[in-house]
């Protein structure tokens, strides 16, 4: 098949502004996007979206290549940011990045690019490969396509990607997952996209930004105090403003108390959240999880087998450690994973990413490590 025609998503950063030089220079027709997928100011009145899409048109410009505003803020918010804030009402974490990927990039975004603009492919300036190729120059209908850690494992972003469709990874060009950080950001001072290379690197929530989290989340979720208690002894040792503000393995500054607490486990029917003392309690460390259904990306990824060794990472930055999977022969029941060392602070809401040398085989959402429901079962 030929790929001729490309979308590209222009962020209006670094790394969207190199995949599309690096596209033009192998002589795609390239058309950019900018997804509009967040319709808010920031705490200090200045939106941020608007500053992106500024910075997208000047790198369009520099590129020679046109640039359309595409807006998926109902649907970011129905599928994204709806389940966010519904999550932290029940005492989970989740990780809206993988949703937005899943739901709006690779979803919303893709079928655009196919059903309106009726392109050949879609680009994105993500860290990451497939066994397609970075320009799909491997591309066939006989087999399906693997996602691959990118070349720069610290910037890898294969993680959030963990829950793409076949359907759109097979249709998806990465052109600088076989480079650096440091390479790209050399391409861009080459071209004279200083405005992009001297750019701050996006954190915080998807499309949402970096401000303060807890101020963010209280413009939605109304405080209800409750107490923490400490986990070993059962007594109230303070007061907190909302289960919605804490998550498993932060710190708890409690007026009064001398010695550090942690969240250990959080109990929406009571408002109660159970703190430990000090960072190495055992109530925060297991090696033993449940997860909801799994999503394999290839369905021959896990095979007949009953179970299967591979690598885990329940957060992007942490680093891959052994696993064993066990699976029902029911996948709706959901997945055990036995850990090979302990892990600190997994979290229900969060997903378990497996990986098999190279490829990211998917992910299931986090329902429940079990050392929070059995060693301190007394506390209920």
């Amino acid at each position: 098949m030929a790929f001729r025609k490309v979308l590209l998503a222009v962020s209006g950063g670094i790394d969207s502004a190199v995949a599309g030089h690096l596209l033009k220079s192998k002589g795609y027709e390239v058309i950019g996007a900018f997804m509009k997928n967040w319709d808010d100011f920031d705490e200090l009145g200045a939106c941020s979206g608007e500053h992106d899409w500024h910075d997208a048109q000047i790198v369009c410009r520099k590129l020679g290549i046109p640039l359309i505003q595409v807006n998926f803020v109902k649907h970011y918010w129905n599928k994204v940011f709806g389940e966010f804030l519904s999550d932290y009402e029940n005492g989970l974490t989740p990780n809206p990045d993988i949703l937005c990927n899943r739901y709006i990039k690779f979803d919303e975004f893709f079928n655009y690019a196919m059903n309106t603009l009726k392109v050949d492919a879609i680009a994105t300036g993500h860290y990451a490969r497939t066994s397609f190729g970075p320009y799909l120059e491997n591309y066939t209908d006989q087999r399906e396509v693997r996602l691959l850690q990118a070349f720069d494992k610290f910037k890898d972003q294969t993680f959030f990607l963990s829950q793409v469709r076949q359907n759109a990874l097979r249709r998806t060009m990465f052109p600088i997952g076989t480079f650096l950080k440091r390479e790209v950001k050399e391409f861009a001072q080459a071209i004279g996209l200083d405005n992009v290379a001297n750019k701050p690197e996006s954190t915080g929530i998807c499309f949402i930004g970096d401000r303060n989290f807890q101020s963010f989340i209280n413009e939605y979720i109304a405080p209800r105090l409750g107490n923490f208690v400490d986990i070993d002894t059962g007594q109230v040792v303070g007061n907190h403003n909302g289960i919605h503000c804490w998550t498993i393995g932060q710190r708890c500054r409690i007026s009064g108390c001398l010695k550090p607490y942690y969240v250990a486990r959080k109990d929406v029917s009571s408002n109660v959240i159970y703190v430990a003392s000090g960072t190495d309690h055992p109530s925060l460390h297991t090696q033993d999880v449940f997860t909801g259904t799994p999503f394999w990306i290839r369905e021959t990824a896990f095979g007949s087998v009953h179970s299967l060794t591979c690598k885990f990472r329940f957060q992007h930055t942490k680093p891959l450690v052994d696993c064993t999977i066990y699976q029902s022969n029911d996948e709706q029941v959901g997945l055990y994973v036995k850990l090979h060392e302990p892990l600190r602070a997994i979290t229900p809401g969060q997903y378990a990413v497996f990986y098999l040398d190279e490829e990211c085989l998917g992910a299931a959402r986090i329902t429940q490590p079990l050392n929070f429901e059995n060693r301190y079962i007394e506390i209920r």
